[in-house]
């Protein structure tokens, strides 16, 4: 019994303590960088808002991209009213914002919104950059700003920070919250001081013209934003994090529409893994390439529910062979346990969610279990909206 517990926990060790290995680093490294400064207000951008049936939030998310602290005369919001049957499109001129209306039959989704956009906003060529915005969203007014100081200093792609709009809906968002803080925000952060790519988060997001027109925008699986964000670099292109702005989206409360985005989310990210990882790792070898390396690290630390699993069941096989007289398993999994600790906690702190954040970190084995199950679904295929609150 002993020797198979031991090979049990060998098993499970390997996985656990280079995901909590990997963790831990980014979270030492979690200390905001230096923000560049900005030199000039002359760039221009097109802020790109894609668009699904989404008459109830479009005039709102114009409105607030119009307040956007930028120029005027140098930035338009263009919203894709893409295979709508709503009044998206009506509102959204109503609103202040250009229209493109795209209809297709088959080829659907947000990737296909976007290449549409990008293909236009390259065409008419007033715009120095494209910026791309969710429809249920809030974002900072300097966001704009942070994306031109940082292609000012020679960046190609930025990545604002992606935040929770609604953490106080449920416990289920403010763990949301936590999570999200700790995915985007405290792993961003190691990776900028390292200077690797933080990766497209697919709300908040730039790219300037000149990196469309050298690696063209043709991302269309259901993670379309990671899956260009690799594309970026095996060109050699590092995503940038700007840390002093933000888009805050809408992160549904109601379960069955909360399961269909985190599904949507977690089976797009699992075919990356199975499909660009080798890719990746080869890149790194022969270019010795750290951001290619960084980015195949990424993909293979699976999402932290199952990094939990996995320190969880080799803590039970520390202790039950501990009680069997074979403390040495007890070492690996305290260090795991120690580091996701660590990350967590972090995470926590950086959210801002204060003592209720705390106590809704106690739920978390349920939050776990739920994202288990909705992994043990058959995988999906295609883009599904994700239905929204006021609807």
């Amino acid at each position: 019994m002993i020797t198979v517990l031991s090979i049990l926990a060998a098993g499970l060790a390997i996985p656990a303590l280079f995901a909590s290995s990997y963790l831990l680093g980014l979270t030492l490294l979690s200390i905001a960088s230096r923000v560049p400064q900005l030199s000039s207000r002359k760039l221009r951008f097109d802020v790109i808002v894609p668009a699904h049936n989404e008459a109830t939030l479009i005039a709102k998310v114009v409105t607030n991209l119009l307040r956007i602290d930028w120029p005027r005369e140098n930035f338009r919001v263009v919203v894709v009213a893409d295979n709508c049957n709503d009044a998206t499109a009506s509102l959204a001129r109503a609103a202040g914002a250009e229209v493109l209306e795209r209809q297709h039959d088959t080829l659907r989704g947000k990737g296909y919104a976007l290449e549409y956009a990008f293909r236009a906003s390259q065409q008419l060529a007033r715009a120095d950059a494209v910026v791309v915005i969710d429809a249920d969203s809030e974002v900072s007014t300097n966001l704009l700003a942070a994306c031109a100081a940082r292609i000012q200093s020679g960046a190609h792609a930025v990545q604002v920070h992606y935040g929770v709009l609604d953490p106080h809906s449920s416990w289920r968002t403010r763990l949301m919250c936590i999570a999200m803080t700790a995915f985007h925000k405290l792993r961003s952060r190691g990776r900028e001081r390292l200077r690797l790519s933080c990766g497209l988060r697919g709300n908040g997001w730039c790219v300037t013209h000149a990196l469309l027109q050298r690696v063209p925008y043709q991302s269309f699986s259901l993670a379309e934003d990671i899956e260009y964000g690799i594309e970026l670099g095996l060109a050699g292109y590092r995503v940038h994090y700007a840390d002093e702005a933000y888009v805050d989206a809408e992160m549904v409360s109601d379960t069955q529409a909360a399961a269909t985005q985190r599904r949507r989310w977690e089976h797009g990210r699992l075919q990356l893994i199975s499909s660009k990882t080798l890719v990746l790792l080869k890149a790194a070898y022969r270019q010795r390439n750290a951001v290619c390396l960084d980015l195949a690290l990424d993909l293979m630390v699976l999402p932290l529910s199952y990094v939990a699993l996995n320190v969880a069941a080799l803590t039970a096989c520390a202790v039950l062979l501990a009680v069997g007289g074979a403390y040495q398993w007890l070492w690996p999994s305290a260090l795991c346990v120690a580091a996701l600790l660590l990350y967590v906690l972090r995470g926590w702190q950086l959210s801002g969610m204060g003592a209720i954040g705390l106590f809704d970190l106690a739920r978390a084995p349920f939050f776990v279990l739920w994202k288990v199950i909705l992994m043990l679904k058959p995988r999906e295929s295609e883009w599904i909206r994700t239905k929204r609150r006021a609807q």
